[in-house]
């Protein structure tokens, strides 16, 4: 273990471009990773750790389109035979249930899973997914004691950080004098809200602007639909339009237009009423994207599409179509997601794209087939049961036809 290797300093900046500085000094372990991760399942099983969060990104739950364990990844397959033998195997289910069962060997008490990922009602996911890999481990007791001395509360957080860069670094330098390669800069905009179910206690979150609720569904399904799905919009809009920053396509008014037809054409109406004044919400995020300050990038926000269309983009149309309504405006969103597909199969983006959740070979046959429009719309990973669905399909059709003159537009500009 590095001990207190853990400390960066943070660089906020404000939407007018003020910056300021803070020395972090939080993370007082930094656990390299190492086969077995004995290190890590030590920190995680000592009595004195009552909360075990972890973010892997999107696509590293391994959920198929019933929502459950896909038993048959690769990854996961793995790690069943690792579990089996009591190791700890690579996946965020393997450590899991590592760390578990020498807490329960150890009886060092219960404790907090939170799961800190732009994930649904992802503490409900993550814990069934949890309590599946165990089961199909055939642990049967450790399944007994995870249901009954651990919780799995709901939680989203929202900040937008993007990649750090050497620029970051040398400001951090000039304005404090302190060379710290491990800088980062964020937006001043910063949301943290947990439902307060926690088994073994937990810090006075709330003291720090934590909010801690009973429900964290609307805040959750306001944050995905209107913020998530919007920053992969203008993230692909403005790669087809030869941007390579977010503020870019934000401040593009046809390329804002699309997410904000989005928003309130259709995402909108499906979560109204709310708590939350969503028109105000959506034009203070279209505002933080916007921020010229904040250089963060197109390839950042389009990685991991193929987790992000079923996470972000499916539940509002199949929302919309269960209430007869048009799928227009969202529609455009999958549409320039293909768009950008095409492009990387024809080797033409202008950056790599990284996408843990979509087998290569399958983008390929995609973009390959003779209508790629209906090969996506067929998609069960992206759609589940809407794959195929022929009211999406004549969407998508009418939206793919928009993009293709959006593109052609773009190319004749330039």
């Amino acid at each position: 273990m590095v001990r207190s290797a853990g400390r960066y300093t943070l660089e906020t900046v404000t939407p007018a471009g003020e910056r300021s500085y803070q020395r972090i000094s939080s993370i007082g372990t930094v656990v390299p990773w190492k086969s077995g991760l004995a290190e890590l399942v030590a920190l995680g099983s000592d009595a004195s750790t009552r909360i075990v969060s972890f973010t892997v990104t999107e696509a590293g739950y391994s959920l198929d389109a019933d929502d459950k364990l896909d038993l048959g990844t690769a990854e996961i397959a793995a790690d069943l035979q690792s579990a089996r033998a009591g190791l700890a195997g690579s996946t965020v289910y393997g450590a899991l249930c590592a760390i578990l069962r020498e807490r329960m060997r150890s009886d060092a008490g219960g404790v907090t899973l939170l799961c800190c990922d732009n994930l649904r009602h992802n503490g409900d996911r993550t814990r069934r997914a949890l309590l599946q890999f165990i089961e199909a481990a055939g642990d049967m007791a450790l399944l007994a004691w995870t249901r009954a001395n651990t919780s799995s509360p709901n939680a989203m957080v929202d900040r937008i950080t993007p990649r750090p860069t050497p620029q970051v670094v040398a400001r951090v330098q000039a304005a404090t004098g302190i060379d710290d390669p491990a800088s980062l800069m964020a937006e001043s905009f910063i949301q943290w809200v947990i439902e307060d179910d926690f088994v073994n206690g937990r810090p006075a979150w709330e003291a720090a602007g934590v909010q801690m609720v009973g429900l964290v569904a609307p805040y959750e399904e306001a944050k995905i639909r209107l913020l998530n799905a919007s920053h992969s919009c203008i993230a692909w809009a403005g790669t087809l339009a030869g941007y390579s920053h977010i503020n870019q396509g934000t401040r593009d008014d046809e390329i804002r237009g699309f997410a904000f037809d989005y928003v309130t054409d259709d995402a909108i109406p499906v979560l109204s009423p709310s708590p939350i004044d969503l028109p105000a919400y959506r034009d203070v995020v279209l505002g933080r994207f916007g921020n010229p300050v904040i250089l963060d990038t197109n390839q950042r926000v389009a990685a991991d599409s193929f987790a992000k269309i079923p996470a972000f983009v499916a539940p509002t149309i199949r929302d919309r179509l269960g209430r007869g309504e048009s799928i227009d405006s969202t529609a455009m969103l999958p549409a320039l997601f293909l768009a950008c597909l095409r492009r990387w199969h024809a080797g033409t983006l202008p950056y790599p794209y990284q996408d843990q959740a979509m087998d290569p070979a399958i983008g390929h046959a995609i973009c390959a087939s003779a209508d790629p429009v209906a090969a996506l719309a067929r998609d069960p990973a992206l759609w589940g049961h809407l794959a195929g669905d022929d009211k999406l399909l004549a969407a998508l059709g009418r939206a793919a036809a928009r993009v293709e003159s959006f593109e052609k537009a773009r190319r004749a500009a330039t």
